[in-house]
């Protein structure tokens, strides 16, 4: 089974383990940025939180804006994480109502 790390490598098209320090970090802030936004669902088998996690990833790994794809992924993220957040099953918004 593929960990949520081994996902974003394949995705950000890294074969070696040499950055998986870095690539943590990154995995570990876009859950932090998700639950800022009020997105409690950090299951990194839910495949909505993996693409936003991809999303971000590619948003903040390598030099992008030589590539000019930083715009781009930054608004798919933040479409990512709006949808995320009227999603049933999301947050915990609508719990106490």
């Amino acid at each position: 089974m593929n960990t949520i790390l081994e996902k974003v490598r394949t995705a950000l098209r890294i074969s070696t383990t040499d950055f998986d320090d870095e690539i943590t970090d990154i995995i570990n802030a876009c859950l932090l940025d998700l639950g800022i936004a009020g997105i409690t669902n950090d299951d990194t088998t839910n495949a909505l939180i993996i693409r936003a996690v991809i999303t971000y990833s590619k948003l903040h790994f390598g030099d992008l804006d030589q590539l000019g794809d930083f715009d781009r992924l930054k608004q798919s993220y933040d479409e990512q994480k709006a949808q995320l957040q009227m999603a049933t099953g999301y947050t915990d918004w609508l719990k106490d109502a």
